[in-house]
């Protein structure tokens, strides 16, 4: 697509930190240096330990950082415009990308600007909804008002998926561009199904597990899908709730509810072979921005059960490839759980549907388009994006 590009990355997080920010801004640096084009990645000090590295086409800057409340395995990055206008003025970046939002974030959108160096902002996470979570709700206009003058700074903003870019718009942010999410359909499939790993759950062939995947935290409203596995061993009393990940709340639902399998955090092989070894995918979460673990799951072969928003509202054609409900109505994500456990030919058709719906969502398509993003940044300057088109959405 024409010359190769200098992309200045700024972030929080990155692999082998284990969420979906790092995974997802692994395989977009991973694409882009496929692409040709050098990366310089500016992230907080995760440890002592913790080391810069350089190598062809790829390196990385590490400055200070506090650890965020709940999550005591990441930090953010503490302010470094200052560091950022030096390295930046003595190695000018194309295209600045700004991948979380924190103080480090922010201080890097304010030197870019400083520089006149193009910056594009992710909005990966609902930071103004997690607030509730976390006992800080009544900063939740605060956050919001940091959160839309940070993006809004920016010459654009990228949004994983086409209803949270219009939700952005109505709440007054500009120039939004929206970039999927791919999944590795050779890694996730349902050919990893493993009869040994069942046999350690205790679970027959006909038995039923239910998987839930991602942060054991508040945020993702894991109480509902406890309450809707209650309702389905109601009907398959050998059923099991297989939880994979870790956070926050994991030791106290372990206290609750010990009976449940806490496979802990699985990664690569182990967690494509989890996946596709269930039968069923809960995932209640109301504050997605995107969901990474419905596309692996539904690569997985797993028929879904989620709430119309983020990637599910996107991918999942209800009673086709999956099951939705409308978010908030517990009552029908419940019900809909138990129609694919008490209908075992319809969740084996939805089930196949679902792996073969996704099976074109590649990585190379996903950072084909954000390649576009960041030239159009480039070509495009604040003061003409300002007046430009405020929503584009990628290209079916």
């Amino acid at each position: 697509m024409g010359d190769t590009l200098h992309i200045a990355v700024v972030s929080e997080t990155f692999p082998p930190e284990v969420n979906g920010v790092a995974m997802t801004l692994g395989h977009m640096v991973a694409g882009q240096r496929a692409r040709g084009h050098r990366i310089s990645l500016v992230r907080p000090r995760q440890s002592a330990e913790d080391c810069a590295t350089s190598e062809a086409g790829f390196e990385t800057r590490l400055v200070r950082g506090v650890p965020i409340p709940g999550y005591s395995s990441l930090r953010f990055g503490l302010p470094a415009a200052r560091t950022l206008r030096r390295l930046w003025r003595d190695d000018r970046p194309d295209v600045v990308q700004v991948v979380t939002e924190g103080p480090l974030g922010a201080s890097a959108v304010g030197a870019a600007r400083a520089l006149g160096i193009p910056v594009v902002t992710e909005f990966h996470t609902n930071f103004h909804a997690y607030s509730h979570h976390y006992g800080f709700g009544g900063l939740e206009r605060l956050v919001s008002l940091h959160l839309r003058r940070l993006h809004n700074r920016g010459d654009l903003t990228v949004v994983p998926s086409h209803q949270l870019g219009i939700d952005l718009l109505r709440r007054g942010y500009n120039n939004i561009r929206v970039v999927a999410r791919g999944v590795d359909t050779a890694l996730f499939n349902p050919g990893r199904r493993s009869a040994e790993l069942r046999a350690r759950w205790g679970a027959k062939a006909e038995d039923p597990v239910v998987a839930c995947v991602g942060r054991v935290a508040p945020e993702k409203n894991l109480d509902l899908a406890v309450k809707a596995f209650v309702a389905i061993q109601r009907f398959a009393p050998a059923a099991r709730l297989l939880i994979v990940g870790d956070g926050p709340s994991r030791k106290a639902l372990e206290r609750e509810h010990p009976q449940h399998i806490y496979a802990g955090m699985r990664r690569g092989e182990d967690l494509a072979v989890h996946y596709a070894s269930a039968d069923l995918f809960l995932f209640p979460s109301l504050t997605e921005t995107y969901g990474n673990v419905t596309l692996e799951a539904m690569a997985s072969g797993l028929p879904v059960v989620a709430f119309r928003m983020a990637a599910a509202a996107e991918l999942i054609h209800h009673g086709h490839n999956g099951m939705l409900a409308e978010p908030g109505v517990n009552a029908a994500f419940v019900r809909s759980a138990l129609d694919l456990i008490t209908r075992p030919g319809t969740r084996s058709r939805i089930a196949a549907c679902a792996a073969e719906s996704v099976a074109t969502h590649d990585w190379a398509r996903i950072h084909e388009r954000m390649e576009c993003v960041l030239r159009e940044a480039i070509r495009q300057p604040k003061a003409q994006s300002a007046n430009g088109p405020a929503f584009h959405l990628m290209p079916d």
